[in-house]
Order: structure tokens, then sequence, then C-alpha cells
């Protein structure tokens, strides 16, 4: 049996401040380390020997895994990032505080927005200082592969291919993947067979450890959260 542990990263300065971030590089607020550091005391009660680490781009992510790793005492040497990990890109609505948003769009539109499966917001500008081609951590990536805004849909087409080619035929091994809400739900919609309505109802907490259990054929066992004072219903079994 093999164990791969999804983890949102802890509260994001962003997150405080309800402002949509999608690629924004924004880092972690103290609640937010608390939370990661909770998070790799729960692994860590575990006992179980963690064989690889992969993390998107963003140093919320980065971050947060490496206070797990301090955590579990694990040299982090050996973290793979992927820019595919990273959270969903919010077009238009990047930086914009989400309960104005509400009051400008109304609450409906925003959850569209927000849940929806193929709805994109408008694009985000390229001039604009947010958007991905005008920060540095993202100067290696193609720019053909740089987006202006996404659905859960698009991110779905980069993260699942991402873990298909790269993560999959290792679940033989115990991994961890540190990112974001829209990246893991939409890995999520891939590893428990979501459909689109249920995919809009998932929610992922963040710095709170998901534990998915694997037989050996790879098939899933058992998945459950960390902390499950903290745990929102998963939906899938």
């Amino acid at each position: 049996m093999s164990h791969l542990i999804l983890v949102r990263h802890g509260q994001s300065e962003w997150n405080l401040e309800k402002k949509f971030t999608g690629w924004v590089d924004i880092g972690l607020t103290p609640n937010g380390k608390l939370e990661a550091c909770k998070a790799g005391e729960l692994i860590k009660e575990l006992n179980l020997n963690i064989d690889l680490f992969f993390s998107s781009y963003q140093k919320r992510a980065i971050e947060t895994l490496n206070l797990i790793l301090n955590t579990l005492r694990i040299k982090n040497n050996n973290v793979v990032n992927a820019w595919e990990l990273n959270e969903r890109h919010y077009g238009a609505l990047t930086g914009l505080n989400k309960e104005e948003m509400k009051k400008n769009y109304g609450e409906d539109k925003i959850l569209e927005y927000r849940r929806s499966w193929n709805v994109r917001p408008d694009p985000l500008s390229k001039n604009s200082p947010y958007h991905p081609l005008n920060i540095g951590i993202y100067k290696n990536i193609p720019k053909d592969k740089i987006p202006d805004t996404e659905s859960l849909k698009d991110t779905y087409q980069r993260v699942v291919p991402y873990f298909q080619k790269n993560i999959f035929d290792k679940l033989n091994k115990n991994i961890i993947i540190a990112a974001h809400g829209n990246s893991l739900r939409a890995l999520c919609k891939y590893l428990f067979n979501l459909d689109d309505k249920k995919i809009s109802k998932l929610e992922i907490p963040t710095g709170n450890p998901l534990l998915i259990k694997f037989y050996n054929n790879q098939k899933i066992k058992e998945a459950r959260y960390l902390d499950q004072k903290r745990a929102n219903d998963l939906i899938i079994f």
C-alpha cells in the first residue's frame, strides 16, 4: 500500500485579505505558517517514509512544503517544482476583493466564476503587474503556456497531464504534493472521478493534509483529512 498526501498551502496574505490571487506570488501569513507546521505534525504522526515531494512554482506552496519537511526533519533538496501545479489564473479578477466583487457582479456570478467547471473570467491585461508575464519566477515558462485567464477545466488540462506523466507511475511510493485550492480540486476531480456538478461543491481547506491510500494496483482504498476538526466534506465515498 502507498500514500499520496495532498496539501493546500497555509493561509496566504491574500487569503486573509479575501483577494483573488491566482498566479500572483503571495507569501504565507503567520497563521498560514502555523497551519503548515501543524500539517507537518499530522503527517509525522503517520510514521511514513515519504519518498517524493512536489510543489508548484509559487512561494506559498513552496514555503508550506518546506515547513512540513522541516517538521519531518527531511532535507528538501529533492523537491520537484512544477508550474503545472500552480493555482488557477483568475484573469481580470486577480487582485480584487471577493466581497467587493460580489457587490459589483452579484453573488451568483462570483460563485459561478469561483466554482463552475468551464467559465473563465475576462482575461487579465498583459500590462498588469499581476500578469505572469511580468512576474520573474515565470520567466522560464514558454510564453504560449502562460494564461491570461483560466476556468477550472483549463486548470485540469495542465494539472492532470502533468500528474499522469510525472507522478502516476510513482504511486507505489509515498508522495506529498503541496499546491493550491483549484489545482488540487482539479486533481481530485481526476482521482475520484467527480462529475462537473460534484466538483463545484468541493472545497479544499488550507493546511489540512488529505491522505489518499492506494492499493498496489493504484486503486484508491481510502481518503481522509488528517485534521478532522477542519475537514470539509469530500463528497467522494
